[in-house]
């Protein structure tokens, strides 16, 4: 066996730049919505997602991971450690590669895609077609088609419903008093039951909705109704109920930062935690404990990745895709999350940035074709579509390569 100390820094390495540009693109679709809707600045949702990233990924970051990412290659097929070390290494390196590609276009895209394709490539450079779990490749396939439709379509019928109940009633005010503290209080259902199942990994959606869903709930609720019929923003009702969804805006997106900071890291360290084990202990194709230094690095890169190279992407969800006000940010958060919660418990195949991204487009829809920005979206399908297969192609040459000069 090669001498694995070298491989483990490099691995350390490359998931740290995994998990910069997984900050840079995906977490960056937590705020862009606030930002888009001029709920935050950018300089304060980078350290509103900043923080929250690295909380997530730290105290709620899974204490164990799979070394094969999703199940995608079947683990008894690889039976020589070394193939897992240099696989790790090509599957990081070229899901790296299409993410940083991806952000400086300002598209965004899937890093759970992304590193999938990793792994499938180097699996099939090194034992062909049969190690992948076409089962499991198919249900990503899937989520690219699902992801974003159902989340178009939610955003859509929400901010339909959202809209007919405050602001085309004939008291606007007296319903906004009414119906405002129960659209957030909705809301808050969805983010505790959410908050059990993505950040606490809990897996019964029952527990998650009535022990922490409807409870957190029903506060909000009662929190918001006294507080919004003590003092209304404004005498206008559009301005007043945008004042108020402004804030509660902050608030749901920073929720989709610390459940994405909680469940991402894994895209990052996953493969760290495979080469670590292999370097420690060799429990190549073995579920194996993750240490806590690991979780920092995964933590540390997305807060990094935020900060220095996220602007980007929050451009393009928050701006250039349709405009944005706080009723519609808050609507494509509440959408996103209930899609998300849902897919979930079915054990549907979905994608969080599909979701969003498709949300962002329902809410235009809801306005009319003309308010979204059709040339956008076509490179954002056609960026989600060559994903897998980029990171696919990008890691078997890597992997190839490792495997020559090793």
């Amino acid at each position: 066996m090669i001498s694995v100390d070298p491989w483990l820094l490099i691995t350390i390495v490359l998931g740290f730049a995994m998990a910069w540009a997984i900050g840079a693109n995906d977490a960056a679709n937590s705020m862009s919505t606030a930002v888009g809707a001029k709920a935050i600045t950018p300089k304060q949702a980078v350290i509103i997602a900043g923080i929250l990233e690295f909380t997530g990924a730290y105290f709620f970051g899974k204490s164990v991971t799979e070394t094969i990412r999703k199940g995608i290659l079947y683990p008894d097929k690889i039976t020589d450690p070394t193939v897992l070390i240099y696989g790790s290494i090509a599957a990081l390196l070229a899901a790296t590669i299409w993410l940083v590609a991806a952000t400086k276009f300002g598209l965004p895209v899937s890093t759970t895609h992304s590193i999938i394709g990793g792994i499938a490539g180097y699996g099939i450079a090194y034992a062909g077609l049969g190690i992948v779990n076409w089962d499991k490749m198919a249900q990503v396939v899937l989520s690219w088609i699902l992801s974003p439709v159902i989340g178009a379509l939610m955003a859509y019928f929400i901010f339909k419903a959202l809209t007919k109940s405050i602001f085309e009633s004939g008291n606007p005010v007296r319903s906004a008093r009414i119906w405002s503290p129960f659209w957030i209080g909705m809301a808050f259902v969805v983010i505790g039951a959410m908050f059990y199942i993505k950040v606490l990994h809990g897996s019964d959606l029952k527990t998650g909705v009535i022990f922490y869903g409807i409870p957190l709930g029903i506060i909000v609720f009662i929190l918001s109704y006294f507080l919004i019929k003590v003092r209304f923003p404004s005498s206008d009702p559009y301005i007043g109920v945008e004042s108020i969804f402004k804030k509660v805006q902050v608030v749901t997106s920073a929720y989709v930062a610390l459940a994405h900071g909680a469940n991402d890291v894994a895209n990052a360290i996953g493969p760290v935690a495979a080469v670590y084990a292999v370097a420690t202990m060799g429990l190549a194709g073995m579920q194996v404990p993750v240490p806590r230094w690991i979780l920092v690095l995964g933590g540390v890169g997305i807060a990094v990745g935020v900060a220095t190279y996220g602007y980007r992407v929050m451009e393009t969800v928050g701006k250039k895709i349709t405009e944005l006000t706080n009723t519609r940010g808050f609507t494509i958060d509440f959408s996103a999350a209930t899609v998300v919660l849902v897919a979930s418990w079915l054990g549907m195949p979905i994608s969080t940035t599909h979701t969003v991204v498709g949300a962002v487009i329902g809410i235009g829809l809801a306005r009319g074709v003309k308010a979204i920005n059709k040339n956008i979206v076509r490179d954002i399908i056609i960026s989600w579509f060559v994903t897998v297969p980029i990171a696919a192609v990008v890691s078997a040459i890597i992997f190839k390569v490792l495997m020559v000069v090793g």
